[in-house]
């Protein structure tokens, strides 16, 4: 019993990030719980349930699943994220054969950093149209102008007095606060209708799409892997350290990130977003103690059950647009800042000409939303700048650009 109630608490912290994700993206929250509770499910079984974490939508594919879901459609944009999640899987056989170490060849500093970056950039603007009560793209304007501020406002504030403030279990909770907080303030606006939770019935199976195969929403997809595969390798570093245990030795990094991948899949092959591992789920185990990974079992259980709660999902997409854009700010904002410090923390040097060439061509090509297209097939966005830096990273010598780089020292020596 006492496990049951600290998976419910495990649930509680990752659910506001958890159900962001689909209803930013216009997919249904009540499939991206049940897709999380199998996600997490499928990791344990993979990873012989030995690492307490919870997997849930990752904010890394909300840009792109945007894109896919209005260039191709929900179903195809699920198989292109089937084709993400057999990237993991890829990348977890050859961890197995070559090491870790492969992992840093392939995609070093100079190339995550900058990929997150505009993942977290690119989206500036659509988290502002969202704040100011439009739709994301600016094309329609759904509450009105003066009230969305407020309530926009109001949510970013809370969002951030929490993330700063806040002590214990609340601080792990500020997305939560922010949208209780900006639901709150839609009521008192009257911008925020009721008639859908009336309809919906209170025990209903989830509205599952199953995906379909288009060759440009696959190799869309694709390359966007790269970030959560990173971020993943820095997450089982973190629940090690907080638990003790080595899992990139046991169960073994290969497996994790294969479970990752399953995950994935699943949650993709259902309609639901890709899972991550969570951090705020590690912080949650750090603060509480409970390094037993039966507890993260009870939390995917608990996400299924409500995923079967009709009335909740209703409730869920009744919240009105600025309360999303205003959390958006942080959140993207806060992404963009995750790849400025692992450019920073790993001390990547920009006096390089090498380094300077890479960032600043994917930053341009990814925020610029530069376009590379042959007849039917284009890339373009966090997509196109992932590949462009992997392979900038791979053909540029090591030595780019270092005879001709002038110390400021030895400026300042000759005047």
């Amino acid at each position: 019993m006492k496990n049951a109630i600290q998976g419910a608490q495990m649930l509680f912290v990752a659910f506001g990030a958890l159900v962001l994700v689909p209803l930013l993206t216009g997919l249904d929250p009540n499939v991206a719980l049940f897709g999380a509770g199998i996600g997490t499910l499928l990791f344990q079984l993979i990873t012989r349930r030995s690492v307490p974490i919870f997997l849930a939508s990752s904010f890394a594919f909300i840009a792109p699943i945007m894109y896919g879901v209005q260039a191709w459609g929900i179903a195809a944009t699920m198989g292109g994220l089937m084709a993400a999640g057999t990237i993991y899987i890829l990348l977890g056989a050859i961890i197995k054969v070559r090491g870790v170490a492969i992992v840093h060849r392939l995609l070093p500093p100079v190339v995550v950093g900058p990929v997150i970056m505009v993942i977290g950039l690119g989206l500036a603007p659509t988290a502002v149209n969202m704040a100011l009560g439009r739709t994301g793209d600016g094309s329609a304007q759904l509450v009105e102008a003066q009230a969305a501020l407020w309530i926009s406002a109001i949510s970013l504030l809370v969002t951030v007095g929490m993330s700063v403030f806040a002590r214990g279990f609340f601080k792990l909770i500020p997305i939560c606060a922010g949208i209780a907080a900006g639901y709150s303030t839609s009521l008192y606006f009257g911008v925020v209708s009721f008639v859908p939770v009336q309809q919906a019935a209170w025990f209903a199976l989830p509205n599952f799409t199953f995906p379909e195969f288009n060759i440009n929403a696959i190799l869309f997809m694709i390359p966007v892997a790269i970030a959560p595969a990173v971020e993943h390798v820095g997450d089982m570093l973190a629940i090690s350290n907080v638990t003790g245990k080595d899992y990139l030795k046991k169960p073994g990094l290969h497996r994790t990130i294969a479970g990752d991948g399953i995950a994935t899949m699943a949650a993709s092959f259902i309609g639901a977003p890709p899972n991550t591992t969570y951090s705020e789920v590690t912080g949650a185990v750090m603060l509480t103690k409970a390094f037993n990974p039966v507890i993260m079992t009870w939390a995917a259980v608990t996400a299924i059950i409500l995923a079967l709660v009709g009335k909740l999902g209703a409730l869920l997409q009744t919240i009105p647009i600025p309360v999303m854009g205003g959390i958006m700010i942080l959140l993207f904002g806060s992404i963009a800042t995750v790849g400025l410090n692992t450019l920073i923390k790993n001390q990547v040097d920009l006096h390089k000409s090498r380094n300077l060439v890479i960032v600043a061509v994917t930053l341009v090509f990814g925020i610029g939303g530069m376009a590379f297209g042959i007849g039917d097939f284009s890339l373009q966005g966090v997509s196109l700048c992932g590949i462009v830096a992997i392979i900038l990273n791979l053909v540029l010598p090591n030595d780019l650009g270092e005879n001709h780089v002038v110390d400021n020292t030895q400026i300042e020596e000759h005047q």
